[in-house]
């Protein structure tokens, strides 16, 4: 019974994070311009269209093909731990959030050639929804790793 309702949990998980991540994406770039940003909590919090072609901040920019591999080696590399992992666990959720964000962002990839970022809270290089699922994510599995004997 365990299996069954992390079978149901996980992926509804990664479809959630994934539907969010890309109709976000689809409504920012649908109403904002290239570079236009739109205050929503002034000083604080805007909302600005950026095309990443880069990894996180902006490194290692038009290297496409190498994200692309790196993705997909992740995800294969995450589900076959989580079908290995029968039952639900912070561990099952962070490689859940991980694998949501790297599906995400590999998408824009493959349509795109970049990735759309559009949260800017201006102390930080703008971002989206999957980077910050990949980023809870490897929060989440770190703790699990480094504080609980049952991690996997």
């Amino acid at each position: 019974m365990p299996g069954e309702k992390r079978e149901k949990i996980i992926p509804a998980l990664v479809l959630l994070v994934l539907f969010l991540d890309q109709f976000s994406k689809f409504l920012s770039n649908s109403k904002l311009s290239l570079h236009q940003s739109v205050p929503v909590i002034k000083g604080i919090f805007y909302l600005s269209l950026v095309h990443n072609r880069g990894a996180a901040f902006g490194m290692f920019k038009n290297q496409t093909f190498v994200f692309i591999a790196t993705a997909l080696f992740a995800i294969v590399l995450i589900y076959f731990s989580l079908k290995k992992n029968k039952r639900i666990s912070l561990y099952s959720l962070s490689l859940g959030l991980i694998l949501a964000g790297a599906v995400g962002n590999l998408i824009d990839r493959l349509r795109f050639g970049y990735v759309i970022d559009f949260l800017d809270f201006r102390v930080w290089p703008v971002f989206n929804i999957a980077d910050s699922a990949i980023t809870v994510g490897a929060i989440l599995l770190g703790w699990t790793m480094l504080f609980r004997k049952d991690a996997s």
